[in-house]
């Protein structure tokens, strides 16, 4: 198997176990038991459980940090904060099993230095989604957008109903929220 597709499984299975029994309570062993390879095998990608949590943040910060880039040099329109919301919106779906283990795990998250990395590019959009002129109502709308979609990815998942539905509904939430505040039409 390449190396490249023995990390993507290392990281699958670690989500797995840690969306299962928790971060706390699982353990390299249990990872490899899980892969059926060897604890040195794994050691050779990984030392920790935090080089794999990392790992998978590394994964979800570039297609963020493209996100941002490409949205500081775009025109301050609806149109574009429209954009951000619908890439971000991507972005949640392809890394939902990470999202989800950020979602359950804060406290470890918060302990581990990408939790504040994430933490400042998530600042950082929001700040490109909003204006500061912009009455404190709207620019809440702004901030709202996109946790609404955070909202719909982890409190939907318990709700009736087709996931895709549910997280187009939330994108749909988001970018009335978006249009409110940048419209006036609240």
């Amino acid at each position: 198997m390449a190396r490249g597709n023995t990390r993507q499984r290392i990281q699958d299975v670690a989500l797995e176990l840690f969306a299962e029994q928790g971060y706390e309570k699982t353990s390299l062993r249990e990872i490899a038991e899980r892969l059926d390879v060897t604890k040195a095998a794994l050691y050779y990608h990984f030392k920790t459980k935090e080089d794999i949590v990392i790992s998978l943040f590394q994964d979800i910060v570039r297609p963020l940090d493209e996100l941002i880039a490409w949205a500081a040099e775009q025109p301050r329109t609806l149109e574009t904060k429209t954009e951000i919301l619908r890439r971000y919106h991507d972005a949640l779906t392809r890394a939902a099993p990470l999202f989800r283990f950020m979602h359950e795990n804060q406290a470890t998250v918060r302990d581990l230095s990408i939790g504040v990395d994430f933490k400042d590019r998530l600042v950082r959009l929001s700040e490109l989604v909003q204006e500061p002129d912009l009455p404190m109502a709207d620019r809440v709308r702004c901030v709202s957008a996109l946790f609404t979609m955070h909202a719909g990815m982890f409190f939907l998942q318990h709700v009736d109903g087709d996931p895709e539905e549910k997280r187009k509904a939330a994108l749909e939430v988001a970018v009335d929220l978006i249009t409110q505040a940048h419209t006036g039409h609240a």
